[in-house]
């Protein structure tokens, strides 16, 4: 890159720096850092050790927000004083070595920028992500195998921790559900650009006369609500029932009908948990995700009724059809929310997402 080139390229990486600083407010961000750390300094403060655990994850998710931002001044100043020594004696290899560490930056600057856009109420929170193939049968259920697949990958490319709540198996191959538990900051914020049905378009590997298939599945995410968050939930219109668990692949885990599925009769939704060896475990865990499957459906309704006062026409759940993956006649995977595309789908079935979340993050933003 040339010499002018790179100092344009750097004043912009510094104004959008000095975006950031005027939408944080460092001033008051270290005063409520400071206030944290008084509390947790005080002699009772572990008399509540739920109250305590609250302040301290909220002091570190501030820190975080506080030593994220001045990791990227400390870079940009970096950048700057490499270009300045650039300017006052020409060094082909320290500009060449400013442009490589230029793009780094601005990949740094793209990826911090996506997490400002995640200011919603739960966006923080961990991430209750199911996978429900649609009709088709094992065609289907293999898709579904295959999006469990580019789920984990994507979870551990990001050091997300990935717990199975509920795996049923296909009859033949692939998976009838999956329930997954993906934890760490900001697992909701970016998962929620997955809700929806997605579809696949490709030859079959379970038809002899290898024909097109296409093949549905739904993805449902909803955010793991902490215990203050309350819902209410009538036990007369639960129905719960237990059964004998077991794991990913057919792998048995608990010979006891530990397993527990809750079905909240007034609305139909049925959740199940099988992660936990105690039937106790399980039903508080099924219950867990009960509570976000009812907030989520309230979510569900508000934007309804805002689209309808808007005049669009918008469906929300099963309905939605977000993304298509085609293997054949040609390559790509387009959002159709976004138009977001690309031609290479390998790299996305195997966890590369964040192009399709960030177009979808900064267009619900726009909107």
């Amino acid at each position: 890159m040339e010499l002018a080139d790179l100092k344009n390229e750097l004043q912009m990486t510094e104004k959008k720096i000095d975006d950031f600083r005027g939408s944080l407010d460092l001033d008051h961000l270290e005063e409520m850092i400071a206030d944290f750390d008084y509390q947790m300094g005080q002699p009772d403060f572990w008399d509540d050790n739920q109250a305590a655990q609250k302040v301290i994850n909220e002091s570190n998710e501030l820190k975080a927000k506080y030593n994220d931002f001045m990791t990227l001044v400390d870079e940009q100043g970096d950048l700057m004083v490499m270009l300045e020594m650039i300017q006052e004696e020409p060094d082909e290899d320290l500009q060449e070595e400013l442009t490589d560490n230029l793009v780094a930056f601005k990949q740094q600057l793209a990826a911090y920028e996506l997490t400002q856009l995640l200011d919603g109420p739960y966006d923080r929170n961990n991430a209750i992500l199911e996978i429900h193939p649609g009709a088709g049968g094992t065609e289907s259920q293999d898709w579904g195998e295959m999006l469990l697949r580019m789920y984990t990958r994507w979870a551990n490319q990001h050091d997300y921790k990935v717990e199975y709540l509920d795996y049923q198996a296909g009859d033949e191959a692939g998976i009838k559900s999956v329930t997954l538990l993906i934890s760490g900051l900001n697992a909701y914020g970016y998962l929620k650009a997955e809700m929806g049905v997605h579809r696949l378009v490709r030859i079959s590997p379970f038809d002899s006369n290898a024909r097109r298939h296409t093949s549905f599945c739904s993805i449902d995410v909803m955010p793991e609500l902490n215990d203050d968050i309350e819902i209410d939930v009538n036990t007369d219109d639960l129905k719960i029932d237990t059964y004998r668990a077991s794991g990913a692949g057919g792998q048995h885990i608990n010979k006891t009908e530990s397993a527990v599925r809750i079905t909240h009769i007034p609305t139909g939704i049925v959740v199940a948990s099988q992660a936990q060896r105690s039937q106790l475990k399980n039903r508080e865990q099924a219950m867990g995700m009960l509570k976000a499957k009812l907030y989520q459906l309230e979510l569900d309704k508000k934007a309804q009724e805002e689209a309808e006062i808007r005049g669009e026409t918008k469906e929300i759940g099963w309905g939605s059809q977000i993304r298509s993956y085609v293997f054949h006649p040609y390559s790509m995977i387009k959002d159709h929310r976004t138009d977001y595309e690309v031609g290479n789908v390998q790299p996305v079935m195997d966890g590369d997402l964040d192009g399709f979340i960030d177009a979808y993050l900064r267009s619900s933003l726009a909107n």
